[in-house]
């Protein structure tokens, strides 16, 4: 795949970046290295290459998912101007 320079504008038009004339040759041989290497890459055989989350082997932490209240139900409310059994109380609004 090749770039041309319509293209370079169109993606600079598209990305809202404001490309000079005299940078379009210069934008246009460098999307096609990074083409170039992108279709290099395709060329790699990764059959049986089990998907990775990190590039080093890890297990993901994780924690039991438990429903509390947070513990902190004091803290929550402590700068409301209004409540009571540690919930907010606001005024009634009905029209």
């Amino acid at each position: 795949m090749s770039v041309d320079a319509a293209t370079v504008r169109r993606i600079a038009r598209l990305a809202r970046i404001a490309v000079e004339d005299d940078e379009v040759e210069h934008l246009q041989g460098e999307l096609n290295a990074i083409l170039a290497f992108v279709e290099q890459l395709s060329e790699v055989d990764v059959t049986g290459v089990e998907p990775m989350t990190s590039v080093t082997p890890m297990v993901m932490k994780k924690r039991e998912d438990v429903v509390t209240d947070g513990e902190i139900a004091e803290l929550v409310v402590k700068n409301a101007p209004a409540t009571e059994d540690n919930f907010f109380l606001v005024p009634k609004v009905v029209e």
